[in-house]
């Protein structure tokens, strides 16, 4: 396992770019594909890449959001002071690597942002508490644990069907998250997957000499700075602990409220707002939380200058007709038992290029959902093999590694040679899960 690692890191060191690289190179791979498989000329395919390049501000202010509300969530005292606990029960640094991916695992199914954060914090805390632990590998295994999103509470495919008026609904009805995330055939990938991840993850671990460690000094948290007593009424006011709290309390009531008089479903804009109050009450003060969000938005750079690109990727690949013949091809060669399967994989592929779930299950639902009641396939398992396809090749995906990244202070490369081995290994894993089991 050392030597396959080692390749792996080495072939993905040499040839990965940056992630703003690879999103301008997939850009020109779908534009020629356009010219090529689809007969499109090139003036076309600028026109779907342009009329599309915008099409997903809303979502990406909603993943903003996310990574920047979870952040916050995440950097309070009372998370640090739980992940400073958890970090204690480390000793070694195997088991280092499998506690962060466990916890990062079931973070992740919670919530996706929330899961790329406490991941990368925890790792943090774990590089200052154990010697001798790899830095690459853990933050690596932190993001390991983000495969299980979409097979989680806040998975978008599931979420979505199950919304009522959904635009499938007149084909497919409401399908409830019952017959999604609750199944057995879910649960039971999400279950082997907390077993092995955490075994191949400390499996991968580099010998002696050739682990790379970091300076538990670089990554000290400051403290935040004591409150003077000589203030003036704006600074006051700044850090004013009762006017924090009564907006804080006001959204926890309302979020109460939303789900326990209105039956309110769990959606990104809910999940949003309560991980915004909640940051608000648990930073105590407006300025320390001022303060954590400045420090947020770091991570999410990445995030607000290439959603526009992957946006326009998927115009191109919708508009084109690229997509719809990537999944159609799939189906041709499907029978209702391995339709789950061909799905999965076909999905992993499209997300490389549409990195958003809520975004694949539009592209991919007119072709899959037909072809599964065609075929007398379970449709309920063939929206999880898009939700989990889409979830699988995020690991060689570096657009959704750039927040853990950044709370890390790495690279892409630095992580991805690790997530290169996880993907081989998950996706046979994920493949028997989708066919198998009842």
């Amino acid at each position: 396992m050392q030597r396959i690692t080692g390749g792996s890191v080495r072939l993905v060191e040499r040839w990965l770019p940056d992630p703003l690289v690879f999103c301008f190179i997939l850009t020109l791979v779908v534009f020629v594909a356009g010219l090529l498989v689809e007969r499109e000329t090139p003036a076309r395919m600028i026109e779907h890449w342009g009329d599309g390049f915008w099409n997903l501000l809303t979502f990406a202010m909603q993943m903003v959001l996310i990574l920047v509300t979870g952040f916050v969530l995440a950097s309070s005292a009372f998370f640090k002071r739980i992940l400073a606990a958890l970090a204690g029960l480390a000793k070694s640094p195997g088991q280092a690597i499998m506690l962060v991916t466990v916890v990062s695992m079931c973070a992740s199914w919670i919530n996706w942002g929330f899961g790329l954060v406490i991941g990368a914090l925890f790792a943090r805390q774990l590089a200052r508490r154990v010697a001798r632990v790899d830095y690459r590998l853990l933050i690596a295994s932190a993001y390991s644990g983000f495969i299980v999103w979409h097979g989680g509470l806040a998975g978008s495919v599931p979420l979505t069907v199950a919304t009522d008026g959904h635009f499938m609904a007149e084909r497919i009805g409401i399908i409830g998250t019952g017959e999604t995330i609750f199944t057995a055939f879910n649960l039971v990938i999400v279950l082997v997957l907390l077993i092995v991840m955490p075994l191949i993850n400390r499996l991968m671990m580099p010998p002696a000499d050739q682990t790379v460690t970091v300076d538990p000094k670089k990554l000290a948290e400051e403290e935040p700075a004591p409150i003077p007593s000589d203030r003036t009424p704006a600074q006051r006011m700044d850090d004013s602990l009762l006017l924090a709290q009564a907006v804080g309390i006001m959204g926890v009531v309302f979020a109460a409220y939303y789900f326990l008089a209105q039956s309110g479903t769990l959606n990104l804009n809910i999940v949003n707002f309560m991980f915004l109050f909640l940051g608000i009450v648990l930073h105590g003060r407006p300025s320390r939380f001022l303060a954590a969000v400045n420090e947020a938005v770091k991570g999410a750079s990445g995030i607000i200058v290439q959603f526009p690109f992957y946006a326009g990727i998927m115009g191109m690949m919708i508009g084109s007709g690229l997509a719809t013949s990537l999944s159609e091809l799939f189906v041709s060669i499907s029978s209702s038992a391995t339709l789950p399967v061909f799905t999965f994989l076909s999905a992993g592929l499209v997300n490389i290029f549409v990195p958003s779930g809520g975004g694949q299950w539009a592209v991919q639902a007119p072709v899959m959902v037909p072809a599964a009641l065609e075929l007398g396939a379970q449709v309920p398992r063939v929206a999880m093999a898009v939700a989990w396809g889409d979830a699988w090749t995020n690991l060689i995906q570096p657009f959704w590694a750039l927040p853990a990244l950044a709370i890390a202070g790495l690279r892409a490369r630095d992580i991805m040679g690790y997530c290169l081995v996880l993907l081989i290994i998950t996706g046979v894993l994920i493949s028997l899960g989708l066919w198998l089991l009842p």
